[in-house]
């Protein structure tokens, strides 16, 4: 029985073994970047849990953060163009932020070395606010990213609430408390004679929205109370 997490261990997992059931936690969809060749029939010895990031979840982050900062016109989207999900994740965050009546600036970062470049360009383009999109490269870098957005001064929202509370403006994302307990219910099942194939993938239910108050506060906004009796964390 092994657990992975992260597209790099659950690769290497599964080219370990084809007969120890493995049961992974990722944020990456297991169809692209071949785990599974199905959601609902994942077959051989590879299940898990996968943190979708998917349409609704990019809509509702820039929704939050126009809520925040109403006045931008054009938000950041920081992107790994190396990420099987990269194509989706721009494409879904233009066609999102076009139909709040929004601009969007693509920021492609491959490694760290061009996150200042990055955040240079939203200073040029005078960027509103930044969607940071699920990838390994990012929640590996959640220090360096955030020292990034407290110096140029810029709301920003992510997936993990890791990310809010290590400064970032506000998180909204999959319950990873909630994934991470799905891992071990799955887990349990395995060692109980279910085999892997029997057990499709499963996707989040519950959303978290975390605030982190003394961000707003040093970025000088004002987050509407609405927002706040929204929130399930509020750091303050």
């Amino acid at each position: 029985m092994r657990y992975a997490a992260g597209r790099a261990a659950v690769l290497a997992a599964k080219a370990a073994t084809a007969t120890i059931p493995i049961v992974f936690a990722t944020g990456e969809d297991p169809i692209n970047i071949g785990l599974v060749p199905s959601l609902n029939r994942p077959e051989g010895n590879v299940t898990g849990i996968f943190f979708y990031s998917g349409t609704d979840l990019q809509s509702t982050q820039l929704e939050l953060l126009r809520e925040v900062v109403p006045n931008t016109r054009v938000m950041g989207v920081l992107v790994n163009p190396k990420s099987p999900q990269a194509e989706f994740q721009a494409t879904n965050a233009q066609e999102a932020a076009r139909a709040l009546g929004l601009s969007t600036s693509i920021l492609n970062v491959t490694s760290e070395n061009d996150f200042d470049r990055a955040f240079a360009t939203l200073a040029q383009q005078q960027v509103g606010a930044l969607l940071i999109t699920g990838d390994a490269l990012f929640t590996g870098q959640v220090e360096r990213l955030i020292a990034l957005i407290a110096r140029h001064r810029i709301p920003a929202i992510q997936g993990l609430r890791e990310f809010a509370a290590a400064g970032a403006l506000m998180t909204y994302g999959a319950s990873i408390t909630d994934a991470y307990h799905e891992v071990g219910v799955y887990t349990s099942k395995i060692l109980k004679g279910t085999k892997p194939a029997e057990l499709l993938i499963m996707q989040p239910t519950k959303y978290e929205l975390v605030i982190n108050l003394k961000t707003a506060k040093a970025l000088g906004l004002e987050i509407p109370p609405t927002l706040l009796t929204r929130a399930d964390e509020v750091i303050e």
